[in-house]
Parts: C-alpha cells; sequence; structure tokens
C-alpha cells in the first residue's frame, strides 16, 4: 500500500527538517507532499533541498499565500493522481507527534476515515492556556450539533483518509479554508455512509514560530458551518 503524508507549510523553517525526519523514523516507506506556499522565512528553500537528500519527499511550492483548504486539496489531487492508498495530513507545527502514524495505519484497513481526536478517552491537548482550550471546545460542539455528527473532535487536522473518500466526496466544490475544512471533509465523509474512527492523540502546542488561527478563521466557523447543513438541504 502506497502510503503519503501531506504538509502544508507557511513560515516552519524551524520545524520541517525535525518532522519529515521523524516521520520516516516511524513510517520509512512513506512518502512525505510538502505544500509550501512561499514562506518569507525559507521554508520553501529547505524544502527544496530536503527533496534532493531523500527521494521519498515531494515538494509543490506555490506563489502565493492561498490558504489551508485550497493547499490539502492540491495535495488530495496530486494523492489521486499519483495512485496512493492512504493519504495523512499534519500540521508542519510538530503539534501532531508522528509516532501516531502507526497507531492510524493500524486502523486504515478497516476504516476509511480516521481521526486523530482531543477530546476522547486517552487524548489531550497540551499547553493551551484556558481561553483557546475553551474557543476549541465549542467550536466542536457548535459544529457537531449543529450538522449532527457524532465525532468528538471535529476540527482536530491530523487525519488518514483513504483514496476512495477524497475520491467521491467532491474536492472542487469544497467551500471551506482553515478548520471549518477540516469539518466539512469529514461531514462529506460522514455523509457518503464511510466508516469513521476517532483515536486518540496528545495535540502539543507549537514550540518554534507563530499560531495561525485568527479573527478570520474563527469567523469563518461561525457563518460557515451552518451553510454546510443549508448546502445539504
Amino acid at each position: 500500500m502506497k502510503t503519503l503524508v501531506i504538509i502544508p507549510t507557511y513560515n516552519e523553517v524551524g520545524n520541517l527538517e525535525k518532522l519529515v525526519a521523524n516521520i520516516h523514523t516511524i513510517v520509512p516507506q512513506s512518502d512525505v507532499l510538502i505544500i509550501d506556499d512561499s514562506s518569507p522565512d525559507g521554508t520553501g528553500k529547505l524544502a527544496e533541498q530536503l527533496t534532493k537528500r531523500n527521494k521519498k519527499i515531494k515538494l509543490i511550492l506555490r506563489p502565493h499565500k492561498a490558504g489551508l483548504g485550497s493547499a490539502y486539496i492540491q495535495g488530495f489531487k496530486y494523492a489521486l493522481n499519483n495512485d496512493y492508498d492512504y493519504i495523512f495530513e499534519m500540521d508542519a507545527d510538530l503539534s501532531h507527534d508522528p509516532r501516531y502514524l502507526a497507531d492510524f495505519l493500524k486502523y486504515a484497513p478497516t476504516h476509511q476515515l480516521i481521526l486523530g481526536s482531543r477530546y476522547i478517552e486517552g487524548g489531550s491537548i497540551s499547553a493551551w492556556g484556558t481561553g483557546r482550550r475553551t474557543l476549541s471546545y465549542l467550536a466542536n460542539i457548535y459544529a457537531r450539533v449543529l450538522l449532527g455528527l457524532p465525532y468528538r473532535d471535529l476540527t482536530g487536522g491530523y487525519k488518514c483518509y483513504r483514496r476512495e473518500v477524497l475520491d467521491n466526496i467532491g474536492l472542487d466544490s469544497i467551500i471551506s479554508e482553515g478548520y471549518v475544512f477540516q469539518i466539512e471533509t469529514t461531514y462529506r465523509a460522514h455523509r457518503k455512509g464511510y466508516t469513521i474512527k476517532e483515536i486518540p492523540i496528545v495535540f502539543k502546542d507549537r514550540s518554534r514560530g507563530k499560531s495561525k488561527i485568527s479573527r478570520k478563521i474563527c469567523w469563518e466557523a461561525i457563518w460557515k458551518v451552518p451553510l454546510l447543513r443549508f448546502r445539504r438541504t
């Protein structure tokens, strides 16, 4: 089975090399696709150097900052066009521990989408303040109630898809960026009847660089989650 880990990057030069090395320690057979939005800190240049050292590292350089959702969609299409069977998404800031990749792969033969969850037994968040914890927890309740979903962690970005999911959820019609992108892709997979499993992860706050969360991302979540339900109707 061919496995691809997709990592969108923007200003992650201090984290990228360590992350890729840790991924290949856990899943040495996996390819890694870095999608960089012309990071001014030199992340793209570092990624180019990594591709020259290791043929299992792939790179897409984009001309400007175009957003998380569009990066993942481009990565998903790359995976489908290159016949990958299991497709991961994960953050570049070391908040997603690569050791969990083995846990995802354990369930991938029997589940079509696996979600890394901070909010089930065994999962947790390390080093977040009360305000950010509350915002994340309420955002998940909001999405769960409005969309009628049973999953505890809808906003997390550590996931593993089987290729048939990405082939059938309508990538070209996805309307979301940011955290809503994660909600929308899971919602679409759920509506299609795919088997979805949550596994516990410990989420670690970044130790280097700056968080990408913004007011724009928060407002998008408020108005686009109901829109997903409306579009279904």
